[in-house]
């Protein structure tokens, strides 16, 4: 197995484990393309020169000297003579994710966060490559396009517990299937309740228990959203029913995830808490990479613990649920507003638990566009009014 790797989103978590699991195994992964936003330049070039990739992607047409520079430095620091020296070729702009999203590869990793992730990923299938998606929004605000314009497999799910799903799916086939179960960590406020909410720091929610994450998905971790927008990411991953798809607490994050099958037999994926095991099966699907992650230590006492989902004080599960089941653009608006609602959080101007509750008004307002003529322009159009509605709301 040798293939050939496009990285959006290379110089945040998902990218930079990434990028562990292709310098561990540099005869099956060669990357040939880089996409980043900008704020990290030296860490995008360095990137860039050891990996030897043929393009560059930089979001932000400000950043691009800084780029430029940064690789140039990089390159005789290394000791590479700048004149005989090939820079990789380099692209900059808001479309510039998407312009290399069709780079010709094997497979492009969609590592970006937000919604701004959609459109690279259309243009990842659209190339024919296999996608390795890490990208939640692109199903969650495009649910309806990426599922119209992906093949068959061509999919590769690389958040970890839609990872276990797929590989639990294996053990049986679609009709076999009677639910799927996504475990959650619960956060780092487990076991509160609303009203012991109220007064949750920003430093407070941002300390998760178990994962090492970016701050956004940390807080949707804190909120539960995480989780509901993983369970709009599973019904379009796997054409499985919204009733079908269950939520379960599990502290110690080694269950990733279950699907339960018409026998009663349930089918469970574990393994220590570590993201380059599903980001190297993303890469690799439908092989494995050897030593990809640590194993479970069999020979150790331990106990796995799961609890009901609490939804009286963390509605955002239900509530996505609802989005998903309402179609078309509802769950555009909940992602949309949930982004503008945990800025206001960062920036001290609401509580912790007004951030689901924004969510909740927005979508209470809004009347979708119909799921089956879903256009581009219909998801840009509701994001742009679900997020200067959520910032009239937390002004």
């Amino acid at each position: 197995m040798s293939r050939t790797v496009v990285i959006l989103g290379s110089t945040g978590s998902v990218g930079t484990q990434a990028i562990d699991v292709v310098r561990a195994n540099p005869d099956s992964f060669r990357v040939v393309g880089l996409a980043a936003g900008g704020d990290r330049p030296k860490l995008l070039a360095e990137q860039a020169i050891e990996l030897d990739v043929e393009v560059v992607a930089v979001a932000k047409p400000s950043a691009l000297e800084d780029v430029q520079l940064a690789l140039y430095a990089e390159a005789q620091g290394r000791g590479y003579d700048r004149g005989a020296y090939q820079l990789p070729k380099l692209v900059a702009g808001p479309q510039a994710a998407t312009d290399i999203a069709g780079w010709p590869c094997d497979v492009v990793l969609n590592g970006m966060t937000g919604s701004v992730g959609l459109a690279p990923t259309l243009a990842a299938l659209e190339s024919g490559a296999t996608l390795a998606l890490a990208n939640k929004e692109s199903l969650i605000a495009g649910g309806p396009l990426v599922a119209n314009r992906a093949k068959p497999g061509q999919i590769v799910p690389v958040d970890s517990e839609h990872s276990a799903l797929a590989q639990c799916l294996r053990a049986g086939t679609a009709s076999d299937v009677r639910k799927l179960v996504l475990t959650a960590s619960g956060g780092p406020f487990r076991g509160r309740t609303r009203a012991q909410l109220t007064q949750v720091t920003r430093e407070q929610a941002l300390a998760h228990p178990t994962w090492d994450m970016g701050p956004v998905i940390t807080l949707n971790s804190a909120t539960l959203v995480n989780k509901g927008l993983e369970l709009i990411e599973a019904h379009w991953l796997f054409d499985v029913a919204y009733d079908a798809i269950d939520v379960v607490v599990h502290p110690q994050s080694i269950v990733h995830s279950m699907v339960e099958y018409v026998d009663g037999t349930t089918v469970a994926v574990a393994s220590p808490p570590d993201m380059h095991l599903p980001i190297s099966l993303g890469l690799a699907w439908p092989d494995r990479v050897m030593d990809a992650g640590p194993a479970l230590d069999w020979t150790q006492a331990a106990s796995w613990t799961f609890e009901p989902l609490d939804t009286a004080t963390f509605p955002a599960v239900d509530l996505a649920r609802e989005a998903g089941r309402a179609g078309g653009t509802a769950p555009a608006v909940f992602n949309a507003a949930n982004e503008e609602a945990v800025a206001a959080f960062v920036a001290g101007r609401i509580g912790f638990l007004q951030i689901v509750d924004t969510i909740a008004a927005i979508l209470a307002e809004h009347s979708p566009a119909s799921g089956s003529a879903l256009t581009l322009d219909d998801v840009a159009e509701a994001e742009s009014w679900a997020r200067a509605r959520a910032r009239e709301m937390t002004a």
